[in-house]
């Protein structure tokens, strides 16, 4: 796992762990990043299934809970199958722009 800190975006690199032990390795990192904004890059996992995905799922509700966004980046899987209480986009673009959409958002008070 490499852990990236640009302002207020935390950019979390997976490398060889599973999907499992980077949740673990995230949750132990959280006290370093629970005030950022959370951008988890799963590009170089050859296939991911929607489970892994929701593997993320208690993280990313707590962080939202928090006002903070969380974003996994992934290309390998339809986003017609993820729950839409987790945000996945396909691109590291896509997730900077969710990102400030939603900080948008919440400086308006939605």
């Amino acid at each position: 796992m490499i852990l990236d800190q640009n302002e207020n975006i935390s950019l979390i690199t997976q490398e060889k762990a599973s999907i499992i032990e980077l949740v673990k390795k995230i949750q132990t990192v959280y006290p370093k990043i629970k005030n950022n904004n959370v951008i988890i890059t799963l590009t170089s996992i050859k296939k991911i299934h929607t489970r892994d995905i929701i593997e993320f799922l208690q993280l990313s509700n707590t962080h939202r809970a928090a006002k903070h966004s969380f974003v996994i980046v992934t290309d390998k899987i339809d986003l017609d199958e993820i729950p839409d209480e987790i945000v996945v986009v396909p691109t590291i673009q896509e997730a900077y722009d969710i990102i400030e959409m939603e900080e948008i958002e919440r400086d308006l008070g939605f």
